[in-house]
């Protein structure tokens, strides 16, 4: 079989003011084309709905990054005709040349990937470095799957066959029709790599991306389009998520639903899912990532200025708005004081604000209802634990909440088992390393965890115990790679799908044996 080489996109480094400048650039350049108008896109037309969505940039909430037309229940019908007619056709396609499409929308990304940049700076909030670490897993995502096909479309002419009796053959097909729904806080990288691992495996798709990053998602259709994807494929109705979300996880011809986002919505799409429609052949296959509640464990034979500085980059990075994020620091009572005053010195000296200024480590939250969520939840930290760092937030200009830690928390408080999305860090001492083991499974999640520690036993007790879908060990608990961190977890977090991994794209067909008598 062929082996085909991938390598990661490099990331930009902005000690180099070339660098810096070019961001500045694209930043200017994206504002010149705020306040657009941007349709939904149906079997390749674009079609207006009249029912405008306003996308504000969260550092700066007055501020309109563009006017998103809405899809109805009528819309999506018609997307899915389109996609049901779409795939009779695409699922034909050589894989060769479904692949060709991801590696040219991986070239014009690359092109691009300054602007692609600047743009989620301003619609989603996130730090240049954040912005350009998503912008370059979009990159490798394409990169990825499109050269996973190619390996698995070498796999089907492989037979298994009896000498002189049958010849065997293992081959994958398409699913059908995709129902994939995307989340604002990667709202380049897993919105693409969601998309073009259901593309390039011959499936066409419905496309209903978060609501506050919906611009992003338009622009990512165009590349798409431009990278030679034929009308139907793919087909972009942003919309309201308990009305369109819903209609495409219960219409009886989607083959199958791809989310990422909340416990909550991935409990309701799994129930809806499951539920077998009127005129429906098939079980739907869902494949869904759904958050964390993630944990440093720190013992006292670690380096502690490396676990100080993981659990605050890991806590604190995209205003902690990732499902992988350090959300509880878990310390051995022998070096919790000297942790703690190391954390308070470090996240005292995180610089918050407007993102568009690159001196600034942490932004805003995404909109009004995530400001007010974290905000509720300091108020039930405050009775709870005690409050260590912040506390504090305004929006008064965009949705900004300081980085806030709360220490001395027991293991089984809200703030310890319920996952906020946002930058608030809990921590608890345990007397030993078992207690933080077992403190650090005792919630219903179980997506990444990190152990700081030079004990190897300790570490190998971890390997064995931590039970969580991604471990690391001396590094923090956030920022896997595609290809070499294959990404997803346990419990309620979701399915385990493993997006960029070598099993993730047979997630989206099915085998299909074939014999033949001699």
């Amino acid at each position: 079989m062929a082996m085909y080489t991938y390598k990661t996109e490099p990331l930009t480094d902005f000690s180099i003011e070339d660098n810096r400048l070019k961001y500045e650039e694209a930043l200017e350049g994206v504002r010149q084309r705020l306040g657009a108008t941007y349709p939904l896109i149906i079997n390749g037309e674009r079609v207006e709905s009249g029912n405008l969505y306003t996308s504000i940039n969260p550092s700066k909430k007055d501020e309109v990054i563009g006017q998103v037309h809405q899809a109805s229940i009528d819309h999506a019908e018609k997307a899915m005709t389109s996609a049901l007619d779409a795939f009779e056709t695409w699922k034909k396609v050589p894989a060769k040349v479904r692949a060709d499409v991801l590696f040219k929308a991986a070239a014009i990304l690359r092109k691009r990937k300054f602007e692609f940049s600047a743009l989620m700076t301003l619609e989603a909030g996130k730090p240049w470095s954040e912005a350009d670490a998503d912008t370059a897993e979009a990159i490798d995502f394409l990169e990825y799957y499109g050269r996973q096909m190619l390996e698995l479309s070498e796999a089907d002419k492989k037979t298994q066959s009896q000498r002189n009796i049958e010849r065997n053959e293992y081959r994958f097909i398409p699913l059908g029709v995709a129902a994939v729904i995307t989340p604002w806080n990667f709202p380049l990288a897993i919105l693409t790599g969601m998309t073009s691992a259901a593309v390039v495996s011959g499936n066409t798709v419905l496309l209903k991306p978060a609501i506050t990053t919906q611009v992003i998602a338009y622009h990512l259709m165009e590349v798409l389009e431009e990278a030679g994807l034929p009308k139907g494929v793919v087909n972009f109705i942003p919309g309201d998520g308990p009305e369109i979300g819903e209609y495409m996880v219960a219409h009886p011809k989607t083959r199958f639903v791809s989310f990422t986002g909340s416990k909550l919505v991935g409990q309701t799409i799994y129930e809806n899912a499951a539920k077998v429609r009127e005129g429906q052949k098939w079980l739907k296959r869902v494949i869904a990532e759904m958050g964390g509640k993630d944990a440093i464990v720190v013992d006292s034979d670690a380096d502690l200025d490396l676990a100080a500085n993981s659990i605050v980059k890991s806590a604190f990075g995209f205003s902690g708005q990732k499902c992988s994020a350090c959300s509880r620091a878990i310390i051995v009572k022998d070096v919790y004081d000297e942790v703690v005053e190391k954390v308070k010195t470090l996240t005292e000296e995180l610089t918050i604000g407007n993102v568009q200024d690159f001196n600034n480590f942490m932004g805003p939250l995404t909109d009004q209802k995530a400001f007010d969520k974290v905000t509720k939840y300091i108020e039930i930290g405050k009775k709870e634990a005690k409050l260590l760092v912040g506390g504090t937030s305004s929006n008064e200009e965009g949705f900004f909440v300081d980085p806030t830690v709360f220490i001395d928390c027991a293991p089984d408080a809200r703030i310890m088992q319920e996952e906020i999305f946002g930058p608030v860090l809990s921590v608890c001492k345990v007397k030993d390393f078992d207690e933080a083991i077992e403190v650090a499974n005792n919630t219903e999640y179980g997506l990444t965890g990190a152990v700081i520690s030079n004990n190897r036993m300790h570490l190998e007790k971890a390997r064995e115990d931590f039970h969580v879908g991604n471990l690391y060990f001396n590094r923090k608990c956030t920022g896997a790679i595609v290809g070499y961190q294959p990404f997803g977890g346990f419990n309620m977090s979701g399915t385990d799908s493993k997006a960029g991994g070598p099993e993730y794209l047979t997630l989206h067909m099915q085998a299909k044996s074939i014999s033949e008598m001699l």
